[in-house]
């Protein structure tokens, strides 16, 4: 078996595994390897954005998971696409820049991890991102790795959504990463001249010629080595070869929020029943491990349009109109093929009495039925209304004692009638945007009718209609030792474990009100704080 050797290893080369190897690597006294299963970030359905589109309905740099039928939807299997590939989900999401509201990260500091809350990870955020679309404030940054900036080439029928937001009291907003996340506004995408800017490209890709910076794509980890409670590396295979690499300081987890509890598990770290039942020997009993999975929830309104000028669709003069835009992004990187098709967005209250926004809608330009899985001939527009604070809590566990099996992914969508209350109440607020007069230029039929005041009508195509938003969270949970369920304690440090770290959307205690990619990059800002400090 081939052994390298490094100070550091990585596992996983999404978004959290780009950033935390790209920034321990700036130091060139250490040396730094890390391993992405999938390939290399150079397909143009990366790069041009609206190639994301694609990527799901074809299956192109995608694990392709599923869950286990969920009740809460009639029995139906969820989809769930995560990124393989280096960048990770950055790469094949839909660009949406997020940070959540500001008292997601205080609830995180309260259940007793300090160095959490908003006020700490503000400048985080901030180190990481260039913005474009403010500049330098309170609240924005410059000079980072991470492009944020607004679509060069927006539809017409953006207006007609903001104008409609508005006719029911949700205002405009200047930034709803900044003072104030309620209202509506241009969705701030992670892009950069009219091209995607994931994690890989801007933290990675720029750095891969430092002689200490090691990057290993085709590598499937199958276990993390272990020394008796210490981690000392991890062993892939790699065109059917297993390999070995050791690490002197730290081995770092950076596998999502499926991959992360799954190889942890697969190592003998986690539920002792579970990894007994497979036939694994259980090194450390952490029953956190794989528990406390919730997602955010969404559905969609679709409604057909006459109107082609302004959205996507399949007809004649719409594939016509993609041709001319693949030409146009090639010379000009301007027009259609910019779109994340997700282009606006808004942030609104469901609920009053809340103290934060519990509702995202994104208004898409095209007909997205079953994450564009289900195609439609014609035109036409949706709304994603999302539930951003769940209560429903699901499961990641094992399959099998072989690393190449998918994980049972049970997310228990609307298990917790909470969660419904608040979504039926939600869509029809989303109706009544969509109903308003902003949009009679544009509106036909609905795809799929509702009953604005039909609440047990409501809640039937919500259960029909409604999956995942790509936002999978909590799997190894961030909390003291005096937490049953933590994972990590606030360093990110696995209890119990020496010398091993958990970095992605896995460790969130609780989901951020909003798009996970830009927390999930300041989680792996902090962790390259925290380890750096560690090595002093």
């Amino acid at each position: 078996m081939q052994v390298q050797e490094f100070d550091y290893v990585v596992i996983g080369g999404g978004a959290g595994g780009c950033v935390v190897a790209s920034r321990l690597s700036e130091d060139p006294a250490v040396s730094v390897c890390l391993l992405e299963a999938g390939g290399p970030d150079t397909s143009v359905f990366i790069h041009a954005p609206l190639g994301f589109a694609a990527t799901a309905a074809l299956g192109i740099h995608n694990w392709n998971y599923q869950t286990v039928p969920q009740p809460g939807l009639n029995g139906r299997r969820g989809f769930q696409p995560r990124g393989k590939v280096l960048g990770g989900s950055s790469s094949i999401n839909a660009m949406v820049y997020t940070r959540g509201n500001r008292l997601d990260y205080d609830h995180w500091a309260a259940q007793g991890n300090p160095g959490w809350s908003y006020a700490d990870v503000l400048p985080l955020f901030k180190r990481s991102e260039n913005n474009e679309c403010f500049g330098a404030d309170d609240y924005r940054g410059t000079g980072g790795p991470l492009n944020v900036s607004y679509l060069r080439s927006p539809s017409v029928i953006n207006q007609a959504f903001l104008d409609a937001c508005t006719e029911q009291g949700v205002p405009v907003t200047k930034d709803y990463n900044g003072a104030s996340q309620f209202g509506c506004a241009p969705a701030q995408v992670t892009q950069k001249n009219g091209e995607r800017w994931s994690a890989a490209k801007g933290y990675l890709t720029p750095h891969r010629a430092r002689p200490n910076l090691t990057v290993i794509t085709q590598a499937h980890t199958q276990r993390i080595v272990l020394e008796g409670q210490r981690a000392v590396g991890a062993e892939f295979q790699q065109a059917g070869q297993t390999q070995q690499v050791r690490a002197r300081r730290e081995v770092i987890l950076a596998g999502g929020a499926f991959g992360s509890p799954q190889l942890l598990m697969l190592s003998g770290i986690g539920p002792a029943a579970h990894l007994q039942q497979h036939g694994i020997a259980v090194v450390h009993d952490l029953p956190g491990v794989g528990q406390n999975l919730h997602d955010h929830i969404t559905t969609v309104l679709i409604y057909r349009t006459q109107r082609k000028d302004a959205t996507f669709g399949l007809s004649l003069s719409g594939l016509a109109a993609i041709v001319r835009g693949i030409f146009q992004w090639r010379n000009q990187r301007t027009g259609m093929i910019t779109s994340n098709v997700a282009e606006s967005q808004a942030f609104l209250f469901a609920d009053k009495s809340e103290p934060s926004p519990d509702i995202q809608l994104a208004l898409c330009t095209g007909i997205v039925d079953d994450h564009t899985r289900k195609n439609h001939r014609g035109h036409g527009y949706t709304l994603h209304v999302t539930l951003v604070r769940p209560k429903s809590r699901g499961t990641v566990t094992l399959q099998s004692a072989n690393a190449k099996d998918a994980p049972l992914i049970d997310p228990a969508f609307l298990s917790d009638p909470r969660d419904m209350a608040t979504l039926i109440k939600g869509t029809q607020i989303g109706h009544d945007i969509m109903q308003g007069k902003a949009f009679a230029p544009y509106r036909g039929a609905m795809l799929y009718p509702i009953e604005r005041d039909n609440p047990a009508q409501i809640e039937q195509f919500l259960r029909d209609h409604s999956d995942t938003e790509y936002h999978p969270c909590g799997t190894c949970k961030m909390g003291p030792a005096s937490d049953p369920m933590a994972v990590v304690d606030p360093e990110l440090r696995v209890h119990g474990i020496q010398n091993l770290r958990v970095v992605d959307a896995s460790i969130m205690p609780q989901l951020v009100s909003g798009n996970t990619n830009a927390p999930t990059i300041m989680i792996a800002e902090k962790a390259a704080d925290l380890i750096r400090a560690t090595a002093v």
